[in-house]
């Protein structure tokens, strides 16, 4: 088993092929409680396999590269096992996260809710198809989160390094769920900072995309607190730096390239960064741009209004100070990687993967 260096990606073939072998351990387990629950397993199945950049097991990967693992050792595939549990904690967030804010779909295929209320019809089960979709959905997610925990728990790692990398792992799982929390308490509330905003994010989005699936891999290998705080620096920035850069395309990207509906983020009243940034800027330089953001931001919102609004965002300065941000981070990030003692190999893919989820179209 290798993950290969493949120049401006790593090779992420073999992370899905541990978790293929994952599900098919469950499958026995699946098929005993009934035709209709393998259905609903398999659903998560292919939900996790077809789709998305397994961007946290690689970064969880070269954090054990990073610290001297070796792809090469015997015991590689435990760790690239455990690193995989990481995608599957990443499936339980987006199948809730999709419900939360009612979106019908994710990575251009119908959101899990969707689909398995289209299974409801398919079936012709009784009750309502919405609502057993979306309860199936939760419980699909919470059981897309506990089989996070036992991919990691099972992976074959050593006694040591579970014990080393058991507290990171309880760290990012709560952290994602204090940033969903955060998320759906200030989308409802009354701040609209740019703290705030910038709270969520190092929660749901920097911690555990990029800072702690770092330092995961790093506890797995034993690293020195050094690295450890350099591989939490760099996360810290560049996962930031990720998420702004989401924030601009929940905006401005084109549905056919992001799977997702542009402007959903405007009509679902997201507080973001951008959003915070541009209400900051009009209530200091547009006053009517603001009234019009704060009227507008959250409701059924048409075309011609989006685009209004997209334009706002623009005039007032908030997309180049969102794009500066970016940049400064990613910097700043990219400086603290160069000094550090993570291995050569680890540096420039990690150097890589930054660029590529910061400068990303999608």
């Amino acid at each position: 088993m290798t993950v290969s260096y493949l120049g401006a990606a790593v090779d992420t073939t073999a992370i899905d092929a541990v978790i293929s072998d994952f599900f098919g351990q469950r499958r026995a387990e699946a098929d005993a409680l009934g035709q209709d629950f393998a259905a609903v397993v398999a659903e998560l199945e292919n939900y996790v396999l077809h789709g998305g950049k397994r961007v946290r097991p690689v970064f969880a990967w070269l954090g054990w590269i990073g610290a001297g693992g070796d792809q090469d050792d015997p015991g590689a595939t435990a760790v690239l096992t455990a690193c995989a549990g990481l995608e599957l904690l990443h499936a339980s967030a987006l199948i809730h996260d999709d419900i939360i804010d009612a979106s019908d779909t994710r990575r251009g295929r119908p959101a899990a809710h969707v689909a398995l209320a289209a299974r409801h019809r398919t079936r012709r089960f009784s009750g309502d198809p919405e609502a057993f979709g979306t309860g199936t959905a939760i419980l699909v997610g919470d059981l897309a989160q506990t089989w996070s925990d036992v991919m990691v728990r099972a992976s074959g790692l050593s006694a040591e390094a579970q014990t080393r990398v058991g507290p990171v792992w309880s760290a990012v799982r709560s952290e994602v769920l204090y940033g969903q929390l955060l998320d759906v308490i200030n989308q409802a509330g009354d701040d609209e900072s740019v703290d705030a905003a910038l709270r969520v994010n190092q929660y749901k989005t920097a911690s555990y995309t990029v800072e702690r699936p770092l330092q995961f891999g790093a506890a797995i290998a034993g690293a020195g607190p050094d690295l450890v705080a350099a591989y939490g620096a760099f996360g810290a920035d560049i996962g930031i730096a990720f998420q702004l850069r989401d924030d601009l395309l929940g905006v401005f990207g084109d549905p056919a390239v992001t799977g997702k509906p542009s402007g959903d983020d405007l009509r679902e009243g997201k507080r973001t960064v951008l959003l915070a940034t541009a209400l900051q800027q009009a209530d200091e330089y547009d006053p009517q741009a603001a009234r019009f953001l704060r009227a507008k931001i959250g409701t059924e919102l048409s075309e011609n209004e989006i685009d209004t609004l997209r334009d706002i965002f623009v005039h007032v300065g908030a997309v180049d100070r969102i794009e500066r941000q970016i940049a400064q981070r990613t910097d700043r990030a990219m400086g603290v990687l160069e000094s550090s003692s993570a291995t050569t190999p680890a540096k420039e893919q990690l150097a890589t993967m930054a660029i590529n989820a910061t400068q990303r179209a999608r």
